[in-house]
């Protein structure tokens, strides 16, 4: 079963993190919506964060460990958040199991097949030698060389944590990850649209939805929305976590 951070009472909201993100990123803006008439499930994806490791890396499985999750805890007619990866499990889920979902939310991922665009991020986090890490810092510097910017290596440094022999590593699964970087961006048109009410919100900076992918959005999700937050990149939640709020609770109010 999917470790997760639940907090909060009322309409169930589930939110699913990107590729190598954990629950932790969505922790502050969980709290917000939990302060606000919430029961807010923010789920480590199979593989990432404290959730059970896997050799299958599959979108399809992916989205029957959500509704496994919702039924072991009791959870129907939720509003669904899923950012980056998470938007496609999402996508998946409400192909799949209609019923269990009420509003879907997709951040930042459009319904189409992204090229492989991983593996400079693959390459700096196996060249990370946990045998000269004795603090955060060490890994930082490791990962420099390969990932300039600031906030990237940040957001991966998230996942790092000390084992019980005192030493660390990642709480991702980066062998199954690392090999599974080309499956991450791929697509399955789906054969009827989704009926759901949803909301893709995209970052102006980001590249990820295009103008023209309005049509293939209008084409798979029939009541769908598009709003975007000019002054954020991939990252959108993390970014203007403000605007991101008030785009959900208008949707979903």
């Amino acid at each position: 079963m999917l470790h997760s951070l639940i907090m909060g009472e009322g309409r169930p909201m589930v939110i699913l993190h990107g590729f190598l993100g954990m629950a932790d990123n969505w922790k502050t803006l969980g709290k917000q919506f939990s302060e606000n008439g919430f029961n807010v499930h923010i789920l480590d994806q199979r593989n990432h964060g404290r959730s059970p490791h896997s050799d299958l890396f599959d979108y399809q499985e992916m989205a029957q460990d959500v509704k496994n999750y919702c039924q072991k805890h009791d959870l129907s007619d939720i509003i669904l958040i899923g950012h980056s990866m998470g938007g496609k499990i999402a996508m998946i889920a409400a192909q799949q199991f209609p019923e269990l979902i009420e509003k879907l939310i997709i951040a930042d991922i459009a319904p189409k097949t992204y090229p492989p665009h991983h593996s400079d991020i693959i390459k700096a986090l196996e060249s990370v030698d946990f045998s000269k890490v004795n603090r955060r810092s060490d890994a930082d510097e490791m990962l420099e060389p390969f990932i300039n910017d600031f906030g990237t290596r940040q957001f991966l440094l998230k996942s790092l944590y000390r084992k019980k022999d005192k030493s660390y590593g990642w709480r991702f699964n980066l062998p199954v990850l690392g090999a599974a970087q080309n499956s991450v961006g791929i697509h399955e048109d789906f054969i009827e649209p989704v009926q759901i009410p949803t909301l893709f919100i995209r970052g102006g900076k980001s590249g990820y939805i295009t103008d023209s992918d309005k049509l293939l959005i209008d084409h798979a999700f029939a009541k769908a929305e598009l709003a975007t937050i000019t002054e954020a990149g991939h990252w959108l939640h993390a970014e203007q976590p403000e605007k991101f709020y008030d785009y959900v609770i208008d949707f979903v109010k």
